[in-house]
């Protein structure tokens, strides 16, 4: 995979839709914010319906 999802965790609210699309590349980290654990655990198009689903759009793709 050429680009990683990432996830801004001073921006993140919790809300856990990205973790609800893809469980497999998305879970709340310990302090209860979202981190990207598994970045091969969807396909491109699954992880982007999270980014573009993100209420305050914390998550973005790093090349």
């Amino acid at each position: 995979m050429a680009r990683t999802p990432w996830v801004d965790q001073e921006a993140c609210i919790s809300c856990g839709l990205c973790a609800s699309i893809c469980p497999g590349v998305f879970r709340f980290a310990e302090n209860g914010k979202s981190e990207v654990y598994d970045p091969a655990g969807a396909s491109e198009q699954e992880i982007q319906q999270a980014i573009d689903g993100c209420p305050v759009q914390c998550i973005s793709w790093k090349e």
